[in-house]
């Protein structure tokens, strides 16, 4: 279950809005194919089952980056499906409201129980529809969280209904509910805490009832686990096994359920309008758009693709990812588990979105490779993390080593994407290019460095100073991929971006026609034709480069 922001191509959330390809059937031998072209030789060892619906057509494939490791995944196996259990909540709301027992304007404060304290601003409630599309104003993560006692390798396993609860009259909201977009996993256990109490039922029943049974998904489950069904092992990138989280049953609605590859077939199946059942009227109803910036459905993120409107969304757990969309309008839906977090190098996103279109890019396997000795230099010192925390990066014996201030030390291996990770952990550190920072990754959440020690290195020097005339010769558009344009505009000294139904984000003066968002690992690189007059950019993120033409 990610933290982040949506994550399907960026990490940001810019999701290319692309021209579809003809609706191509896809048989198993070619799923299979496509699969091992993103997977086979995967650093991280990974296992994927995968399946592609077309119609009453239903592709499938279990596969694994090393030959050697097949059969650790079957169509027996169940998967942490992660912040995909959102959709399902969201369902299950959307069901209460078709039978007139909820609505999305209703205060949350009216589903909890009574003298519960609910934040508000300036006498604006929390609503049940700011829970659905993250504009609750509610911090990532409850302040007891941490005050129950984090376990890394099973993070939510202590906190029970009465810490969340007493968390939510710690907050003071900053802004109005509605205002402002903010994933928060804190707002999504408040949900499903709320259905489940509306419904009078605990969660796992209430899935099992009205969800689960209905569309025929015998092996999906929260802690009761059918018969029949493997729990799979969930693993780090570096290949080690890590613990299946545990939730609170009635908070689990945030990312706890567990369902092999058939059951999200008939999940999507569902929300395609392919198994009727008595759920299908909630399953359509939270589908439809409850807000625009960025574009969501009842926990659905909305993706523009040529004129027609793809849902989807992304999970991931300490040691599983998952991705499923799916388009009504073209009748295809897409689902991938995997038994591996790709959290920190950027999720399924690509291999996904490849199978919702062919015309977005599949990506390649990350294989692991020697880093040039003269990168190791450049990057050897002292570094601030946004927060304060200071890192020591040190080559030696032709590896980069790691030391965060009061921890221990910390082998790197080096990827053929140009990251460096830790053998020992999940994290991914992405340098930037000017050689005076880098991006952090690790569970979800992106934090920038900068060096401390700028002397060191001989390249360095102060940030650019621009004026609004200098500023405004960037401004423009720039197509990176059909139907996706990445607008760059300049106000109040410095530039500003955002890409087709996405939000804007800032950008910061590097050096020169370089410029970064270093809090999501994004440069942008402007290019000049040959009269000097910026000509084109490149988006570098997470090892992947889109370039357009300015227009």
């Amino acid at each position: 279950m990610s933290a982040r922001s949506f994550a399907l191509c960026l990490a940001l959330g810019i999701a290319p809005a692309m021209s579809a390809a003809a609706a191509t059937s896809i048989d198993d031998a070619q799923l299979r194919v496509l699969v091992d072209q993103r997977l086979a030789g995967d650093r991280t060892g990974a296992c994927l089952a995968v399946a592609v619906i077309e119609g009453d057509r239903v592709a499938r494939s279990f596969r694994c980056a090393d030959p050697g490791a097949e059969g650790r995944i079957d169509a027996a196996s169940a998967f942490e499906i992660g912040s995909i259990s959102k959709t399902m909540t969201a369902t299950l709301l959307a069901d209460l409201i078709g039978q007139g027992r909820a609505g999305l304007d209703d205060p949350l404060a009216d589903y909890l129980p009574p003298g519960t304290k609910v934040p508000e601003f300036d006498g604006r409630p929390i609503l049940l529809r700011h829970l659905v599309n993250h504009t609750s104003g509610l911090p990532a993560l409850p302040a007891r969280l941490t005050a129950a006692g984090v376990d890394p390798a099973d993070p939510y396993a202590r906190l029970d209904e009465t810490q969340l609860l007493a968390s939510l009259a710690d907050v003071r909201l900053a802004a109005a509910p509605g205002s402002a977009f903010e994933y928060s996993n804190f707002a999504s256990m408040l949900l499903s805490y709320a259905v489940a109490r509306r419904a009078g039922s605990d969660l796992e029943s209430l899935l099992r009832e009205r969800l689960f049974a209905p569309l025929g998904m015998g092996g999906a489950y929260i802690a009761r686990r059918p018969e029949g069904v493997r729990p799979a092992v969930g693993h780090m990138p570096n290949r080690e096994s890590t613990p299946a989280w545990t939730f609170a049953v009635d908070l689990a609605g945030v990312g706890g359920v567990r369902a092999t590859l058939e059951d999200m077939v008939r999940y999507l199946q569902g929300n395609l309008g392919q198994r009727p059942a008595a759920i299908a009227p909630a399953l359509e109803l939270a589908q439809q758009p409850v807000s625009a910036q960025p574009p969501m459905a009842m926990n659905w993120m909305l993706m523009p693709v040529s004129g027609r409107t793809v849902h989807t969304h992304e999970g991931g757990t300490g040691g599983f990812s998952s991705f499923v969309a799916f388009d009504r309008a073209r009748g295809r839906g897409v689902v991938i588990l995997s038994d591996t977090t790709w959290n920190s190098i950027g999720g399924l996103g690509s291999l996904g979105l490849h199978l919702v279109d062919a015309q977005f890019p599949l990506g390649g396997p990350r294989r692991a490779a020697t880093p040039d000795p003269a990168l190791l230099a450049a990057l050897e010192g002292e570094y601030v993390l946004q927060g304060g925390m200071r890192m020591q990066l040190r080559p030696r014996e032709g590896k980069l080593f790691v030391q965060a201030q009061g921890q221990g030390e910390y082998e790197m291996g080096y990827d053929d994407a140009g990251d460096f990770f830790p053998v020992a952990l999940d994290a991914v550190l992405q340098p930037r290019d000017d050689g005076q920072g880098f991006a952090w990754r690790q569970m979800g959440g992106v934090v920038p460095a900068t060096r401390i020690d700028a002397a060191a290195s001989p390249a360095s020097g102060p940030a650019p100073a621009l004026d609004d005339a200098q500023l405004q010769a960037y401004a423009g558009e720039y197509p990176l991929a059909p139907a996706f344009v990445l607008t760059v505009r300049a106000r109040d000294g410095r530039l500003h971006a955002q890409a087709t139904g996405q939000g804007e984000f800032p950008l910061d003066a590097v050096a020169a026609d370089l410029f970064a968002a270093p809090a999501f690992g994004i440069e942008i690189r402007f290019q000049r034709a040959a009269e000097r007059e910026v000509a084109a950019l490149e988006l570098h993120q997470a090892g992947q480069v889109l370039r357009g033409s300015r227009r």
